[in-house]
């Protein structure tokens, strides 16, 4: 198989579901971070459905996966495979994506990502921590619902205005170790609260990534109207994507997931 064209439609490379935390992974953000390492949380996910481009999956890098590793992941240590897919996701780009994208795909579980920008440049974490066990997956599978909202528009740049002001950014980097933790001790509520907290601090640091004229849905109001009647919400990605809501109970509308556990595929 050389060619897009020749791998089936979804394919078997795992998907990732970015948590709290995000765009502490991107050096920009991180070396203002004035209590560093700040983290953020990713979930590896088994290839059950198609889920939309350009809406916070890393579908983008995940296609670059399928071809340069023919739809399989390679049987390798996984940061050398995290570094080989940045380079090849990244080369020549003025605006590289977060290497939390490649960690999401390619290590299993559920991982707290650690940065900090004096330690590899702030491209890589300097500590990943991850949880495989079972119990802890079907329990985020259940409390986890999607709602398909919008992908990003064309010509949709979240990074026209910032405010890297470093207190929101130490708070940003705090919302991925809390999400963490509320999914180690299986607290909805905890973990509802560290969707809410991101969204602030994306708010104050990157308003884009929520108020563009490009924008085609009002994306405030609808997730203020979830984390009014749940625990918390937030978006997959800048400018819309699904919607992730926290509840115990179920969510009209929305999608389920299923966390990969191992390398080898494991349920």
């Amino acid at each position: 198989m050389n060619s897009a064209q020749h791998l089936s439609p979804i394919g078997q490379i795992p998907y990732r579901l970015a948590l709290a935390g995000g765009w502490i992974d991107q050096p920009f953000v991180s070396r203002h971070n004035p209590q560093p390492p700040g983290s953020m949380v990713v979930v590896s996910l088994q290839p059950t459905l198609q889920f939309m481009d350009r809406s916070g999956f890393a579908t983008g890098t995940r296609e670059v996966a399928r071809k340069i590793w023919h739809d399989r992941l390679p049987d390798r240590e996984p940061m050398s495979l995290v570094r080989e897919l940045y380079q090849a996701e990244n080369k020549d780009k003025p605006e590289p994506s977060g290497s939390q994208d490649m960690i999401g795909l390619i290590y299993p579980g559920i991982s707290r990502l650690d940065y900090d920008f004096n330690a590899n440049g702030g491209v890589f974490p300097t500590h990943i921590e991850s949880l495989n066990d079972l119990s802890t997956a079907r329990w985020l599978e259940q409390i986890l619902h999607l709602l398909p909202v919008v992908p990003r528009p064309d010509g949709y740049n979240p990074l026209g205005e910032k405010n890297l002001d470093p207190s929101w950014i130490s708070r940003l980097g705090h919302t991925g170790r809390g999400c963490f933790d509320a999914i180690m001790r299986m607290n909805a509520h905890a973990l509802g609260a560290s969707f809410n907290n991101c969204m602030e601090c994306w708010e104050r640091i990157l308003p884009n990534t929520v108020v563009h004229p490009a924008l085609q849905i009002p994306l405030k109001p609808l997730l203020s109207a979830y984390q009014a009647q749940y625990p918390g919400a937030m978006y997959s990605g800048c400018g819309g994507g699904y919607l992730i809501v926290v509840s115990e109970k179920p969510v009209p509308g929305s999608l389920k997931v299923e966390v990969r556990r191992s390398a080898c595929g494991e349920k």
